[in-house]
């Protein structure tokens, strides 16, 4: 007998409320549009040492993956004996006590429809929520952007006032937003915050950032080996801004940040074939996080030529069309060598790239990535960067296998290898 979905979510629910309940453990809830992992992670890599923490694994940022870490399990699937043994472990737990449970949650909570955030929440309750971003991801559900904003608002609009809100500062939506919670409110940002980035360098030779933490009167500086762009700077404020609530020195913070590793498909930067570079983006994609990419690719010096290699942004709804369009021209005003798509609608990336002064004769558009692999292969010289991104569905990793220097350890760099 199988059981459905809503009946195991109901189920999971359940147990992983009365866990939570029982052990008190600190919750740090993340959403955002872009930015959640990178977040988790850094957050992850500055409480290790001192709290016992335990962070969401892979995409468990669901109704079903925020319970399966609080009870500390895998997903079973389709097997109803694993998911015995969930509950089991699950009630083991409640009945018992657990020594090694964790102090502090980092729990990435998505939004793909709304009342996610409300579902989520209500499971595990954060002691600090943090916001990353809003932009314009899954409007297909959505409908608008202020939609979205709306949606993660709960996160901080929850809160209680001993608790903390957490907020990119930068972007005027989320300045807006913070002012409905009753939280205790820490700001950051690479402009006016608490906490800001100041300094920030890239070491074209050793592929390194460099930066600046400051908050209040102190600072401290960060530097960062195989590290590329603006986002890892803002998990960093984030992460910095977390620490800062747990009263862990600014300096501490910094030196401990050093020691963060990148998750796979996440602005990484690869060896090629022929002597080529990749920045390897292909975990995901949004308009947002696009444009932080090619913004990262045009900053970067190359002996070669730049390649753009673009797939489908998915879930835009009506925003589809325009924000392919929005990429292209951004493509062609950055005065990128190559662009390539992937995908349908990314045809209306490479429209507008032509429409907005891009060499025709530059330009090309395949179907799968498989085709646009090949294509590279052939094309791509020494000292040649390659940007790849495209949402999740578009399988944007399997370029990055086909042109990268050492395929074998595809499983150990890239997403979604098995």
């Amino acid at each position: 007998m199988r059981c459905s979905k809503k009946t195991i979510q109901y189920i999971l629910k359940s147990l992983a409320k009365a866990i939570l309940k029982k052990y008190q453990p600190d919750v740090i809830g993340i959403t955002g549009s872009v930015g959640k992992t990178s977040t988790k992670m850094a957050i992850q890599t500055v409480l290790k040492n001192d709290f016992k923490v335990r962070a969401s694994q892979k995409s468990y940022n669901t109704e079903t993956g925020v319970p399966l870490t609080v009870i500390g399990a895998d997903n079973p699937g389709h097997d109803i004996f694993g998911w015995l043994a969930v509950f089991l472990k699950a009630i083991f737990l409640i009945f018992a006590r657990d020594k090694n449970y964790p102090q502090i949650f980092i729990l990435e909570m998505a939004a793909d429809h709304p009342g996610d955030i409300e579902y989520l929440t209500d499971i595990a309750r954060p002691k600090i929520g943090l916001i990353t971003s809003v932009g314009p991801t899954h409007l297909e559900f959505f409908g608008s952007v202020a939609n979205v904003a709306r949606e993660k608002s709960t996160m901080i609009t929850s809160l209680h006032t001993t608790d903390y809100a957490v907020i990119n500062n930068d972007q005027k939506t989320l300045a807006e937003l913070a002012k409905k919670t009753k939280a205790q409110l820490l700001t950051y940002g690479l402009k006016q915050a608490d906490l800001t980035a100041s300094d920030i360098k890239f070491n074209q030779d050793s592929a390194g950032l460099y930066f600046k933490i400051n908050y209040k009167y102190d600072s401290a500086s960060v530097n960062l080996p195989n590290m590329l762009g603006r986002p890892v700077v803002y998990a960093f404020l984030a992460a910095s801004a977390v620490g800062i609530i747990y009263h862990l020195d600014l300096k501490k913070i910094a030196q401990r940040l050093e020691h963060f590793e990148n998750p796979p498909g996440r602005l990484n930067l690869l060896p090629g074939i022929k002597c080529t570079r990749i920045i390897d983006d292909s975990y995901n994609s949004s308009p947002l996080a696009a444009k932080a990419a090619l913004e990262t690719l045009s900053q970067l010096k190359c002996a070669g030529n730049k390649f753009a290699v673009l797939g489908d942004m998915l879930e835009l709804g009506d925003y589809t069309k325009k924000a392919h369009q929005e990429i292209g021209e951004l493509v062609a005003k950055l005065a990128i060598d190559y662009l390539i798509t992937v995908g349908e609608r990314s045809h209306h990336t490479a429209e507008s790239a032509k429409e907005f002064g891009m060499n025709p004769d530059r330009i090309f558009s395949f179907d799968n990535p498989e085709n646009a692999g090949c294509f590279l292969q052939e094309r791509i010289a020494e000292g040649d960067l390659i940007l790849i991104k495209g949402s999740a569905a578009m399988s944007m990793e399997r370029i990055t296998k086909e042109i990268m220097a050492e395929p074998k350890r595809a499983g150990e760099l890239l997403v979604r290898q098995k």
